[in-house]
């Protein structure tokens, strides 16, 4: 009897999703493909017709049949792909990087841990036998004390919108980085500069400073003439250069001196040496190492712990970056910002957001706002100084939320809702002292191009129609909409309209019941 194959699926098929495709193919264990993109299956059908293919990646965790997914979807979705994947029993091979925020990372960590999975994350170059030759050499101390590692990552494209260079292409420097010398920075810093679109970075370059006086630079671009991947270290004794891109000489050793004559430093410069190694693709070792993991429930060469300590040291680049190169301490008592913001976005310090909170591109959050936990703000949202949002809210893509306006715990803002501050606005007349307050009660539902007019309160879980003009308070629980926005009906805390026989109203689709007098609803709690 053989042994069993592990049957694995893939999920996104784009620019590096393909290429996984291709492998686990080849090693004969790809059973399913998934991709949002109907088109990217057929072709992938006719090249692989053995494949099934689907559109939906949670009918592949629901089936009993597949092992292990691999995840190659953009970056922002890893977290949540990963997660469910876990917490449906499969085994989870993801791109870099493992997640937007360190807690997030932290979480599936420890998902994986008590539900007895394999996480492995794609830090293909930790796979290059290239690397591995050098860290075998390193370990016996052949290049001396090292000194600094040089690296950089430099081609024109593919350029990206939904992430900044750091976090497309540094990844696969700072793990190398941190393979070779075994340890985390003590802190870091990043600078880099936006050419093609505001406010995203396509060239940034990143210091790493070791407790131990080592260095590491970490220079990346999008924006180069030409290809080039290359890793300097430099010792006592040796000096190695890894060039990803050439065709032959991948690894030279140099062997120069330096020679102090006169007390004066003088280079003794010796031809290099060709290093040497298996010429195996990495992409082929790093799948066939995840397929062993899985059979034999081993942890993997670049488990989830082994890709926090990348994330961690990118997550403080990035904040360096925002700060234009602020030194940041990776110390591990130092505690880690528990909200992802968007390279785009700007968030001026003083403001508080809690844990979980995700906030999109080019949205601009100032000074004394005030948000809460796992909240989503989408795209080109401006939160002023004196707003205060709840939990759970979302707000979605060119709101702008100004002072005097909260928002409760669960409250949903459609696209390019409007709140206004004050009844009568001239431009040449200052109104600072006379913002009306605007209160949107919990759970409420504010449909997109709505306008609030300041000074009114919207109950709560009411529910506010598209482009309706809001001139006056809303109860709790009333469906509004119109010009100006009339009571048209009554909405449960599901959502569902309501009809009332008699005062009283039983939601159809989730069986809460409520009490109507004279025009205020109110939830029937049931008795203990």
């Amino acid at each position: 009897m053989g042994e069993k194959k592990q049957k694995v699926a893939v999920i996104g098929t784009g620019y590096w999703g393909k290429n996984l495709v291709r492998v686990f193919s080849r090693l004969g264990c790809l059973s399913i493909v998934c991709d949002t993109d109907q088109n990217k299956l057929t072709r992938l059908k006719l090249e692989y017709p053995h494949v099934h293919t689907t559109l939906s990646y949670s009918a592949i965790l629901k089936n009993p049949a597949i092992d292990a997914v691999v995840i190659s979807t953009p970056a922002e979705t890893h977290y949540s792909i990963s997660k469910e994947a876990i917490l449906s029993g499969k085994d989870v091979f993801v791109e870099k990087p493992l997640a937007l925020l360190v807690i997030q990372g932290e979480e599936l960590v420890e998902l994986a841990h008590a539900h007895k999975r394999i996480l492995m994350v794609g830090h293909l170059l930790e796979y290059h036998p290239a690397i591995c030759k050098i860290k075998e050499f390193m370990k016996k101390g052949e290049f001396g004390k090292i000194q600094y590692i040089y690296s950089n990552r430099l081609n024109l494209g593919k350029i990206r919108r939904e992430e900044n260079i750091l976090w497309s292409f540094a990844p696969h420097d700072i793990s190398i980085v941190l393979l070779l010398l075994d340890e985390v920075p003590e802190s870091v810093s990043s600078s880099g500069g936006n050419y093609l679109s505001h406010k995203i970075a396509d060239v940034t370059l990143s210091i790493l400073n070791f407790a131990n006086g080592i260095k590491g630079h970490i220079f990346v671009s999008w924006l180069h003439p030409y290809k080039e991947q290359k890793l300097v270290i430099i010792g006592s004794k040796k000096m190695v250069v890894f060039d990803d891109v050439s065709e032959g000489d991948k690894v030279l050793v140099y062997s120069h001196k330096i020679d102090w004559i006169d007390r004066v430093p003088v280079p003794r410069k010796e031809t290099a040496t060709r290093i040497e190694f298996d010429p195996g693709e990495p992409l082929m070792l790093e799948c066939a190492h995840f397929l062993e993991c899985v059979h034999s429930r081993k942890m993997p060469k670049t488990d989830g712990k082994s890709a926090l300590r990348v994330l961690r040291v990118l997550q403080a680049c990035q904040e360096s970056l925002k700060n234009n190169g602020t030194l940041i301490n990776l110390s591990v008592n130092k505690p880690q910002a528990r909200y992802y913001a968007h390279p785009s976005a700007h968030i001026e310090p003083g403001c508080q957001i809690g844990d979980g909170t995700k906030i999109w591109h080019y949205t601009h959050v100032m000074k004394g706002a005030k948000i809460g936990k796992n909240c989503g703000i989408g795209q080109n949202v401006f939160i002023s100084s004196n707003a205060e949002l709840g939990n759970y809210i979302k707000v979605q893509n060119n709101v702008s939320i100004y002072d005097g306006v909260k928002l409760e715990d669960g409250v949903f803002c459609g696209p390019s809702v409007v709140f206004t501050n004050v009844t009568n606005p001239r431009s040449n007349i200052s109104r600072r002292g006379e913002f009306e307050a605007t209160y949107v009660k919990s759970g409420a539902t504010l449909g997109a191009n709505a306008t609030i007019i300041c000074g009114n309160t919207i109950g709560e879980y009411a529910f506010i129609g598209a482009g309706s003009v809001v001139t006056k308070s809303i109860p709790a629980y009333a469906l509004v909409y119109g010009n100006p926005a009339a009571v048209k009906g009554w909405v449960c805390q599901c959502g569902a309209k309501m009809n009332f026989v008699k005062n009283t109203a039983r939601c159809l689709n989730c069986g809460k019941k409520y009490l109507n007098k004279k025009e205020i609803v109110v939830l029937i709690k049931k008795e203990k």
